[in-house]
């Protein structure tokens, strides 16, 4: 049997499916630096190097290319954090301590500007800011609380209030994510996100373990 060989995509296919990733990459840096509100959509398609017409083959609006945004930055950590969870039988403690990681890693990213941009325009822009709160917050929530359910039911973490203790652990990262992209820059040394992620884990170490016992 003569065995066929899978043709080469064509350099101008690879092209046109990647343009959307490319698209969504620039317009995170101009909403970066100039803010939601002051990006226009003309800027994005320069720096994406497409027109302004081709931009809107794929987005028909500022809204929906800033969610393509979140989508590409922002998402896939939560989609990993939820797939850690289903796959592992690790000890909650451990389990909290990558999720940690995995969002300190973002924290060194330009995706860690999406937060201030979502809260310098959330009373301009509500549908933006409730559909970061659903797809973003909401679901980054249900993760820690998933976490810290099961270390409680498995006696490795103290019976706790469970929602505001997740606020309490998402908070930290929120503020190291805003401090980044607002006081930073006037600092004489940028922020230290590893020493920031191990002061929080070792605040939790003591704070969530039952008894006298570390939790990790």
């Amino acid at each position: 049997m003569t065995r066929q060989l899978s043709r080469p995509v064509p350099q101008r296919r690879r092209r046109k499916a990647a343009r959307p990733g490319e698209i969504a990459a620039a317009a995170l840096a101009c909403f970066a630096e100039r803010g939601f509100a002051a990006t226009r959509l003309e800027e994005v398609a320069r720096r994406a190097g497409v027109t302004k017409g081709t931009l809107y083959l794929y987005f028909p609006n500022k809204e929906e290319l800033f969610k393509a945004v979140v989508r590409q930055a922002i998402v896939p950590n939560l989609v990993s954090g939820e797939a850690l969870i289903a796959r592992t039988d690790a000890a909650a403690p451990a389990v909290l301590e990558e999720l940690l990681v995995n969002w300190s890693k973002v924290m060194a990213t330009s995706a860690s500007a999406i937060p201030k941009i979502v809260l310098a325009e959330a009373g301009n822009f509500p549908d933006m800011a409730r559909f970061y709160l659903e797809e973003v917050v909401h679901r980054g929530l249900r993760l820690f609380a998933r976490v810290l359910q099961t270390g409680i039911e498995r006696g490795e973490f103290r019976p706790m209030d469970i929602e505001s203790t997740t606020r309490c652990i998402v908070a930290p990262l929120i503020l190291g994510m805003l401090w980044r992209h607002s006081f930073e820059q006037h600092e004489e040394r940028p922020l230290d996100v590893a020493a920031l992620r191990n002061a929080l884990l070792q605040l939790l170490s003591q704070g969530l373990a039952p008894g006298d016992r570390r939790a990790f």
